[in-house]
């Protein structure tokens, strides 16, 4: 499959190589042609890996991953162009974070919205859904990391999207009991709003390889 990262931080980087292993073209998008965050990338990651600006990258890809910093999700999809993204699936990784004053960050849209709607709005006939946002970049693309089974939390509008990302996350490693569907978009306000929480628990324990799990009482 052919398809679109958006953002060159660890994130992007780390998820892009992940696909190329597991086989897709890649193409990384950024504000320019020339990144050289990308150039780098692209060299270390081979031939399946290209790079782009973001629209060159949402032109090429079939599927978009969003991994870009929460403040800037928005405008770089409005890089990326509305027509370079509809009908596609849009991965959102993102979160709101608001690191204005220092750490650690608040969230700058929480409660009554979520930075996953304000992108589905905007791009209304993409298919945007929240996925991974609640961990870090190592274990959304290899959850056996750690040694318990764990939880990651997908909203969205589309239950075809839905499908489509499962598959994705499927070939990350992950277990179909482990991909918990929590309904449409507004629910991206729920996992979004774990992040204040993620950030506290990062800097009690100096560990920021860890993730959530549900137990359930015995039935």
């Amino acid at each position: 499959m052919k398809i679109a990262v958006l953002g060159t931080g660890m994130v992007g980087e780390t998820i892009g190589a992940k696909l190329v292993a597991l086989g897709h073209e890649v193409r990384m998008g950024s504000r320019t042609a020339t990144n050289e965050k990308a150039a780098a990338w692209v060299k270390k990651t081979g031939s399946k890996a290209s790079a782009g600006t973001f629209a060159d990258a949402a032109a090429f890809g079939e599927l978009v991953f969003n991994c870009t910093l929460g403040s800037g999700a928005v405008e770089a999809l409005v890089m990326a162009g509305e027509g370079n993204l509809a009908g596609k699936v849009v991965i959102d990784v993102s979160n709101p974070l608001d690191f204005s004053k220092g750490m650690p960050p608040s969230l700058f849209v929480s409660n009554t919205d979520s930075l996953g709607e304000q992108l589905q709005r905007r791009f209304p006939k993409a298919h945007v859904v929240k996925a991974l946002n609640t961990m870090n970049c190592n274990i959304m693309v290899n959850p056996r990391l750690l040694a318990d089974t764990h939880h990651t939390f997908l909203s969205g509008n589309d239950a075809g999207a839905k499908a489509k990302v499962k598959d994705v996350l499927k070939q990350f490693g992950w277990k179909d009991e482990e991909l918990v569907d929590l309904g449409d978009i507004t629910t991206a306000r729920g996992t979004e709003q774990i992040l204040p929480l993620w950030v506290r628990i990062w800097g009690a324990t100096q560990n920021g390889t860890f993730n959530f799990k549900l137990v359930f009482a015995k039935q």
